[in-house]
């Protein structure tokens, strides 16, 4: 029989076991929970996002709304301007380039703006909820996964347990078994080793009592130990049943126990990780796809708003006062142009038009003259001293103006405690109690700097009376030791160059270019950078006197003034150099591929041109071929002259895209800078002027020769054996060509 103590035993292993299934049925409730909550998680997370991105959606179209109402608000202001430069299409000033750059990007910015909050509200929003959607549906299905996998897990265990009692109640069975057994073994021992004693014992007896005993236990003896062995034998076959019995039990209980303890690794360590993964199948990345396409929108919010930033900011580097000026001048010319001369007018039938010096006035002009050159002396070397403490005080004020105080990157240094930019900005700059006096300095500056110009102007304008009166009287004294002034009539001084209506390339054209061949080849920006109006406009009224300024070997002009001379001559004309009649022939060319065919077209359409007009374009573009040369040095390549002369010499007509057409144009004047020597007939075949490089000729001596009256072969008159130009072809472009 078995023990109290191996029962109570067998009863602690099963409590054990019971104990340990309760534990992971426990387990697998609270998995399915985690697994809900999770997927609660999930959804209120996915919802928030919805409930935030149309919430930012609305923002962002109110901001795209209020940034439209403050654009129009101003650009209808600007459309309604009579500001006849935008009528004239004209180029704007630097500073309204800004303005205008500056409310297209608010326009950007809201157009910007109403397609982020579009993407929010078409294309993000749905996108959280369909993951909401499919997440929910995923989640339901992986649940089911997990509650059956959970369901056989228990029938495993059940199983085990089954199969652990069959076990126990078959091995205790074979120890019952083994404990009669060994209960029968004894009997018998204890039969046999009575039935020894018994035969040994040596008792004095008459042999008839021996015979009569030994015949009453011999049976009795036989019969107990038949007996005991019979029970022996019953015992044995029983134990060795309940044995069998017991080790299959305890193989089959071995078998089940690894394969409950496989099953439960396998549930715990891969159907877990695999349920887990069916529940957020696809979550992570369609939640990432959502997050991108916030990203993109953002990204290309962001680029976009850096390229208009860009463009405003390179109108705000090309702000430049001396650029503005020369447009605004050049635009409102015949408000700037100087006015025409005043002439001398008659009174009384008195027709001398000329300062009379003959004695006794000449004693009188000379003593004047004198005055007016101490005067003069004095006059300028106090205005130079007013000029260097203007400029000084100019150069001081400029350094206030430029002190690079825009930079506020320290506003967005964002910090843990989220301060306001607001607060930053201020006390990093407007807080400053220098500003107050910075602001005070500046204007006590701009009054000095206001007086000294004052006083410059003023003093610059007596010199400039004083050496006009001054010359005069000189010029006057000078010719009257060689003529007789009284004879001179009211026309105009005897040693001004007058302009041949017959020669062939005009004074002014001749004298700009034999300037800039000598002195301005390498001068960066030629064409390009505007010179000053101020000795602009002196060198063109020197020309229209019929003076050449530009004679001599001096060289205290500035280039870009003389190149400016040039360009306006050409644009002052009456008629384009290139005629109207020929645009279409010309721009035709332009969508040629091969140069070579384009000049042969340009070439074959010019020979229509009268032939001082040929003469003429020859000239100027030998003369832009050679400057193109020097590109390394002065920037300016033929495209570069061709943008600087093509608005210049050939104007688009009316009706056309101007934008287009002047980019055709530009392309034809450089085909013709850079092929001028195919395009336009040698000295054979057209008589006339041609431009010679300089140095070329046998009798040039030099840029940097000693003598003073050196000067280039720049223009070869025709033979005189030579056949002139044909005056019928000339009188049609002869009063075009001069101011």
């Amino acid at each position: 029989m078995t023990s109290p103590a191996k029962f109570r035993k067998d009863k602690e292993i099963v409590a054990e076991y019971e104990a340990q299934v309760k534990e992971i049925r426990a387990q697998l409730v609270e998995q399915l929970k985690c697994l809900d909550q999770q997927c609660e998680l999930r959804v209120q997370l996915l919802q928030d996002l919805q409930d935030f991105f149309r919430k930012k959606s609305e923002i962002e179209m109110d901001y795209s709304r209020n940034l439209e109402k403050l654009a129009e608000r101003f650009l209808t202001k600007t459309r309604s301007t009579k500001d006849h430069l935008l009528k004239k299409e004209q180029s704007i000033l630097s500073p309204v380039n800004c303005w205008n750059l500056l409310l297209l990007q608010v326009k950007r910015e809201s157009r910007d703006h109403a397609t982020l909050s579009d993407l929010y509200l078409n294309n993000i929003i749905p996108r959280f909820a369909q993951i909401s959607e499919d997440s929910g549906r995923l989640f339901k299905k992986s649940k089911e996964v997990g509650v059956q996998l959970q369901e056989d897990l228990m029938k495993v265990l059940n199983e085990l347990y089954t199969v652990m009692k069959t076990y126990h109640m078959y091995n205790t069975d074979s120890i019952n078994a083994e404990s009669k057994l060994k209960e029968a073994e004894k009997q018998e021992e204890k039969q046999m080793g009575r039935s020894g004693r018994q035969d040994d014992r040596q008792t004095p007896r008459s042999p008839d009592a021996l015979a009569s005993i030994k015949t009453e236990e011999k049976p009795v003896r036989r019969s107990s130990v038949k007996k005991i062995e019979k029970m022996k034998e019953k015992r044995q076959a029983k134990y060795t049943e309940n044995k069998l019995k017991a080790i299959k039990a305890r193989n089959e209980y071995l078998l089940a126990l690894e394969a409950t303890n496989g099953c439960v690794f396998k549930y715990y360590i891969h159907d877990l990780s695999d349920i887990i993964d069916c529940c957020d199948l696809g979550y992570h990345a369609s939640l990432q796809r959502a997050l991108r396409t916030y990203l993109s929108a953002e990204q290309n919010v962001e680029a976009s708003r850096h390229t208009g930033l860009e463009t405003l900011e390179g109108a705000a580097e090309s702000l430049e006062p001396n650029g503005d000026k020369q447009k605004l001048m050049e635009t409102y010319n015949n408000v700037f142009c100087p006015p025409a001369r005043f002439d001398f007018q008659s009174h009384m039938g008195d027709t001398m038009g000329v300062v009379c010096a003959q004695p006794p006035l000449e004693s009188e002009l000379l003593q004047r003259c004198q005055q007016l050159k101490s005067r003069l002396s004095t006059l300028k070397i106090e205005n130079e001293e007013v000029k260097k403490t203007m400029e000084a005080t100019l150069s001081t004020i400029q350094d206030m103006v430029t002190v690079e105080d825009y930079d506020v990157s320290e506003c967005f240094h964002h910090s843990n405690s989220m301060e306001s930019v607001k607060s930053t900005f201020s006390e990093s700059y407007l807080s400053k109690p220098s500003l107050a006096k910075r602001r005070a300095n500046q204007q006590e500056t701009e009054q000095f700097y206001f007086t000294k110009q004052k006083e410059f102007l003023e003093g610059r304008s007596l010199i400039t009376k004083l050496e006009a009166k001054h010359d005069l009287i000189q010029k006057t004294l000078g010719e009257s030791q060689k003529t007789d002034c009284c004879l001179a009539s009211g026309g105009r001084n005897l040693t001004e160059r007058k302009q041949d209506s017959s020669e062939a390339i005009p004074l002014i054209v001749e004298s700009c270019i034999r300037f800039i061949s000598r002195h301005g080849l390498q001068h960066e920006g030629i064409f390009r950078v505007s010179g000053s109006q101020v000795e602009v406009n002196d060198i063109k009224n020197a020309f229209e006197r019929g003076e050449d300024p530009l004679a001599g070997d001096q060289n205290d002009h500035d280039m870009d003034s003389i190149a400016g001379v040039l360009k306006l001559y050409f644009r002052g004309l009456d008629h384009a150099l290139f005629p109207k009649e020929v645009f279409h022939d010309l721009i035709s060319c332009v969508s040629m591929e091969s140069l070579q065919e384009r000049a042969a077209h340009i070439k074959k359409v010019l020979q229509s041109l009268p032939s001082k007009t040929l003469i003429i374009m020859r000239y100027l573009f030998a003369f832009l071929n050679h400057l193109s040369n020097y590109s390394d040095e002065n920037m300016m390549d033929p495209y570069n002259l061709a943008i600087c002369f093509g608005p210049t010499l050939m104007s688009v007509p009316e009706g056309h895209d101007q934008v287009s057409c002047q980019a055709h144009v530009n392309e034809l004047i450089k085909t013709i800078i850079i092929h001028h020597d195919t395009i336009f007939p040698g000295q054979q075949d057209l008589q006339g002027p041609i431009y010679t490089i300089p140095g070329a000729g046998e009798d040039f001596c030099g840029l940097h020769s000693d003598s003073p009256h050196c000067e280039p072969p720049l223009v070869e008159e025709p033979a005189p054996n030579t056949v002139s130009v044909s005056q019928n072809n000339s009188e049609d472009v002869t009063a075009a060509l001069t101011f």
